[in-house]
């Protein structure tokens, strides 16, 4: 059955490198990236295919073997069978594994927020420290950072930070990262030494292209308006705001992070293409009765999804009871193991999801 599968697999894989070297494809670099993409996504299947059918190959050899009339050449391919056959079962796993379908938004550059939450200047400085952190595994995984709205807080820190990050598998990795992050540490400022609670929130939401979205523009209704800063006081003489409201569905997103109208109109459309796809995943859940809980969660601000303890240099993710004695590496950027944690937590809960249906 797997073996069929794979071999299913290999030649669309097969057909894709033919199609690669295509002139024609080359001549148009948006089919290229597409079809190149869908190449590479199935390389590490094909590696594991081709030897997993080279295990199967030798288990046949070796079992041939077992009709020799020499007892000692039997027992040497009795040996060999139980050591392919382990061999083959672990591919096996591996390969369920690189099965599960993934989810196409993982592949898509990202808006990441990351704001100050309950807790004044503490909660400010702690937003500068995730900052921090963050900025150091965007550096590792080579990926391009653009700013598009950072507000320092009053006493340091940081009040609000808007990023847009892009690179390979970006929303893949940073998914797991939206909702409430708490810290629990003695803030500098206090002097009885009593370790205070705050948090920070990070939002993260995946890049949509326009056609990858069925908007009609008629059904879109446009506001333009100030931005404006504490006080009611205005930050801008010109209309940068701006806000775009779904007609059909009522569903409502509006901008004021950038400085340009033109940024702010990107950015509100991503937040309506989010709400809007949000909405049609939910309808799709509920017509399939889907169950499961995503470790992804909603990105909504009060799911409190990690605590950081400095007193005990503890670090805890919720979602998967994850606890680790080592925030000190955490907070200098060592946050690969823990996406991984995640991201294996999320395909053991597809896999059971898998043998359910």
């Amino acid at each position: 059955m797997i073996l069929s599968k794979l071999a299913l697999i290999y030649d669309r894989y097969k057909y894709l490198e033919e199609k690669l070297s295509d002139p024609e494809l080359a001549s148009d670099m948006k089919a290229f990236t597409k079809v190149n993409k869908e190449y590479k996504d199935l390389t590490a299947i094909v590696a594991e295919y081709q030897t997993y059918k080279l295990v199967m190959e030798n288990i046949d050899s070796a079992q041939a073997m077992l009709k020799d009339s020499d007892p000692e050449m039997r027992e040497i391919a009795r040996e060999e069978i139980d050591s392919l056959q382990a061999e083959a079962t672990e591919l096996e796993e591996k390969i369920k594994l690189l099965l599960i379908p993934k989810d196409p938004e993982d592949s898509k550059d990202v808006i990441f927020e990351i704001r100050s939450g309950t807790g004044g200047d503490e909660a400010s400085i702690f937003a500068g420290d995730l900052y921090r952190m963050y900025s150091r595994y965007f550096e590792e995984m080579k990926w391009k950072v653009e700013a598009v709205d950072i507000n320092e807080g009053s006493v340091g820190g940081y009040n609000k930070i808007v990023l847009e990050i892009f690179g390979e598998e970006v929303y893949g990795k940073l998914k797991f990262e939206s909702g409430a992050h708490r810290v629990q540490r003695v803030p500098e400022t206090e002097a009885k030494g009593r370790v205070h609670t705050s948090a920070a929130t990070v939002v993260v939401m995946p890049k949509y292209e326009e056609e990858e979205i069925d908007i009609k523009k008629e059904d879109l209704k446009v506001d333009t308006f100030r931005s404006s800063g504490a006080g009611g006081q205005n930050v801008n003489k010109v209309e940068t705001g701006v806000r775009f409201t779904h007609l059909p569905t009522g569903v409502v997103a509006e901008s004021t992070e950038a400085r340009s109208q033109h940024k702010n109109r990107e950015i509100a459309m991503q937040k309506l293409y989010s709400r809007i796809i949000e909405i049609q995943r939910e309808k799709t859940y509920q017509e399939q009765k889907e169950t499961r809980k995503s470790l992804v969660g909603s990105g909504d601000r009060s799911d409190k999804i990690r605590t950081y303890n400095f007193p005990q240099n503890r670090l805890t993710d919720h979602r998967i009871n994850l606890t680790l004695y080592n925030l000190d590496r955490v907070m200098d950027g060592d946050i690969s193991g823990i996406i991984e944690a995640l991201q294996v937590a999320e395909n053991a809960n597809k896999m059971k999801g898998e043998d359910e249906n």
